[in-house]
């Protein structure tokens, strides 16, 4: 919306052509959803206390986690009102990569919110019954798959594309609807799965969005993407904003997520980032890279389905306790301890991560 303002008002000052540059918009935008999160957040957290939307806490669990009954919830919201306000603030609005990904954050929110409403609002433990919650992210990952497709405008918005060679470059046709598919489902519950531990998975979540917008900036650059034997991708610059957005609006949450936690997250931040960040993976066409860099949101979901398929098959569990963050409390790390340690993790696999821009 102020890039509009901002040409109408070039013809006036041709200052004003500053915010055309997306290297500008995006630092305003991530200085724009940091002061929106930690402006409002306090007010939220009051809300969320006045209104009982506490979180329960797992019989089974780690003891240290008792204490944490009653913590507001659903904090995620916080994140998704910044990280949208800004992008619609400084992002080309006439760029159908922002609103496709800005629906897509929308609609798994709506899903996170009704899973989080049944169970802190109705008190049902249950929450939305794991059929209809996978209904709901089915509904709305197709759909983005399928806009994708349909809206490309280059044979490379549709190639799978692996890092570590500089001219491959396979045609997937329909098969990118089932890829995309996959992976906005896949790493919408990865993230949401993740989220256990005080800013666990929020920090992970602003690393990869910012190694995500360094890709999305090339992408769209057709001389860079040139040099760097990446596809160019027309358009897909502008998911640079929303990216710098979402490390912004991460970032103040994690001001009150950190240890002790004021408030989580809730499905309601956890499903729609995890969308959001899958998303913009896809269009800027780095899946293989985005895996690598959210290796602990893998590592994370691995655990899940190792533990699952052990006890249903031999009765045996592999884990102390699934997710893997839970294992490791249960071996006696202290919660700070082990959140540090897959923060350093996720440092590291961004940083191979955004190594591929070289080697190919």
């Amino acid at each position: 919306m102020l890039l509009w303002i901002s040409q109408y008002l070039t013809q006036f000052n041709p200052d004003f052509n500053l915010f055309g540059y997306i290297t500008l918009r995006t630092i305003l935008a991530a200085l724009s959803s940091l002061a929106m999160s930690l402006i409002f957040g306090p007010m939220m957290i009051r809300r969320l206390v006045i209104h009982q939307v506490g979180q329960p806490i797992r019989d089974d669990g780690p003891e240290s986690h008792f204490s944490k009954a009653g913590t507001p919830t659903m904090g995620g919201a916080l994140i998704l009102f910044a990280l949208i306000a800004s992008t619609l603030l400084w992002a080309d609005l006439s760029n159908r990569y922002v609103w496709i990904t800005v629906l897509v954050t929308i609609a798994f929110a709506v899903v996170g919110w009704l899973d989080d409403y049944r169970k802190l609002i109705l008190k049902d433990s249950r929450g939305l019954p794991a059929r209809w919650k996978y209904l709901g992210q089915s509904i709305f990952g197709l759909a983005a798959a399928i806009a994708l497709y349909m809206t490309a405008e280059t044979p490379a918005a549709t190639e799978l594309i692996l890092p570590f060679f500089k001219s491959f470059a396979l045609p997937l046709g329909i098969g990118f609807v089932v890829l995309t598919y996959f992976f906005i489902v896949g790493f919408s519950n990865a993230v949401n799965l993740t989220d256990g531990l005080d800013g666990l998975a929020i920090m992970p979540t602003v690393l990869v969005s910012v190694a995500l917008g360094v890709f999305a900036y090339v992408s769209g650059n057709s001389v860079f993407a040139e040099y760097l034997a990446m596809p160019h991708i027309p358009g897909s610059g502008e998911l640079t904003i929303f990216c710098g957005a979402m490390a912004g609006a991460g970032l103040g949450f994690l001001w009150f997520n950190t240890y002790p936690a004021q408030v989580f997250m809730g499905d309601i931040g956890a499903l729609a980032l995890g969308a959001a960040l899958a998303t913009v993976a896809v269009i800027v066409r780095q899946e293989v890279v985005f895996v690598i860099m959210s290796g602990i949101f893998v590592i994370e979901t691995l655990s899940v389905i190792i533990q699952v398929a052990s006890f249903k098959l031999t009765g045996r569990r592999v884990f102390r306790m699934a997710p893997i963050h839970h294992h490791f409390e249960l071996k006696g790390w202290p919660e700070p301890r082990v959140i540090v340690r897959f923060w350093i993790i996720s440092v590291v696999l961004v940083l191979l991560g955004l190594l591929t821009l070289k080697v190919r």
